[in-house]
């Protein structure tokens, strides 16, 4: 019979009834069998299985949650956005009272988050590259102080500096014993004031309208013009200060002509407290002195292996070639040092980005913090919570790309690392 199948599989040779579908199923088995026997097939196979049962499990989990909920009364969706929150802000960088509903409250911690976090990353990566030029500096004393600096703050938990700071911070005279620093920057335990540029909105848009449109002046009339890159370094910082100085015009004789405020608002005591100017918030200044000293510490470590890495021999060519000990660090080491520094410089960014988040322990308002806030408030935990992870999703995502471009753009060509 299994002659016969054979000798059918391969002529038009006649068989029994009935051989002809016991040898097609023999043929399909020898088509399965190698199907399963491939590799590439097998991990198709396994990743399908794999997201299935993920989806099995997360529509499980939808469906309890929604059973539960609705049990309890409590009631699904995004219409909580449109209420009224009835709870106040301490800090707040777009105008809010507690009549505004809930999706202005997550726009107000959305852009604390951004405010805050971009500052902190701006001046750590400042002040962090300083303490690794010093780390590998030959001199005994600046060696000896960026160790100190990177050891004590590096080890120590972010939290607990920002407790420090914010009890520091505190514990400053009231508004009446303020420490005060040229009659117009004063210190207190409520915050500090300092003088602030007053304006109404619309000039304020025109102005920020001027300084981007400076920016991209700035970005493309070099290539609009076709001028080189050999010797166009002292041009391009001349242009940029001719720029700068014509919006800053533009924006004071803006700003003094403006009818509802005058330029400058200097703080000043009435009562029991400061009015005019800007007042910074002690959990604001406690949440950025301490991102910006422990991401620095961490920074410097980064710039300090970047800078180590660089071959010496490429420096002393560089020296017998005649340049200064300035110009070689400035236009040879650091630009080599940058290819190693970019890619975990991304991962530090995005860290601290997120760091943002124990701002909750002293009280700044953040998108965490408001976060928090709402689900005891309205009780919509599931949508609350998509909302923060959404928006910590769309900054680091951001910071993720802009990083990875970076490095793309110094990397040499064939030799690109992978950043976040």
């Amino acid at each position: 019979m299994a002659a016969c199948s054979i000798r059918w599989l391969s002529t038009d040779t006649e068989c029994p009834p009935g051989t002809r579908e016991r040898a097609g199923r023999v043929e399909h088995m020898m088509e399965l069998t190698a199907l399963l026997r491939s590799g590439r097939f097998r991990g198709w196979l396994y990743q399908t299985a794999v997201v299935s049962v993920a989806c099995l499990i997360l529509i499980s989990f939808v469906v309890t949650a929604r059973h539960n909920l609705v049990a309890q009364g409590i009631t699904t969706g995004f219409d909580f956005l449109q209420r009224s929150t009835g709870w106040d802000i301490p800090f707040a960088l777009i105008s809010y009272t507690i009549n505004d509903p809930y999706w202005r409250v997550f726009l107000i911690g959305f852009a604390n988050t951004i405010f805050v976090g971009t500052l902190g990353l701006i001046f750590a990566t400042l002040f962090g590259t300083f303490i690794g030029i010093a780390r590998v500096a030959r001199n005994p004393l600046l060696n000896a102080l960026g160790t100190v600096y990177v050891e004590i703050f590096r080890n120590v938990p972010l939290i607990l500096q920002g407790l420090l700071w914010y009890a520091i911070l505190t514990r400053l005279p009231s508004p009446r014993q303020a420490i005060s620093i040229w009659d117009s920057i004063f210190i207190t335990n409520r915050g500090l004031y300092i003088p602030f540029v007053a304006m109404s909105h619309g000039t304020f848009l025109f102005i920020a309208s001027v300084f981007v449109l400076a920016g991209f002046a700035i970005a493309l009339l070099p290539r609009l013009a076709g001028i080189g890159t050999s010797r166009s370094g002292f041009r391009r910082l001349v242009r940029t200060a001719l720029l700068t100085a014509a919006a800053i015009a533009v924006a004071a004789v803006i700003g003094a002509r403006d009818p509802q405020a005058g330029l400058i608002t200097i703080p000043m005591l009435k009562g029991l407290r400061f009015e005019g100017g800007l007042r910074v918030t002690p959990e604001f200044t406690a949440l950025f002195v301490a991102i910006v000293c422990f991401g620095s510490a961490y920074v410097a470590e980064i710039v300090r292996g970047g800078l180590l890495s660089v071959n010496r021999g490429q420096l002393e060519a560089a020296g017998a070639l005649g340049l200064r000990p300035f110009h070689v660090y400035w236009y040879v080491r650091i630009p080599l040092a940058l290819r190693a520094i970019v890619p975990p410089m991304g991962n530090q960014f995005v860290w601290l980005m997120k760091a943002t988040t124990i701002g909750i322990a002293f009280g700044f308002s953040d998108l965490f913090m408001i976060t928090s806030t709402a689900i005891n408030q309205s009780g919509q935990t599931i949508e609350i919570l998509f909302i923060m992870m959404s928006g910590f999703l769309l900054i680091n995502y951001v910071i993720s790309t802009a990083m990875n471009a970076l490095n793309r753009s110094i990397a040499l060509k064939g030799y690109e690392t992978k950043g976040t």
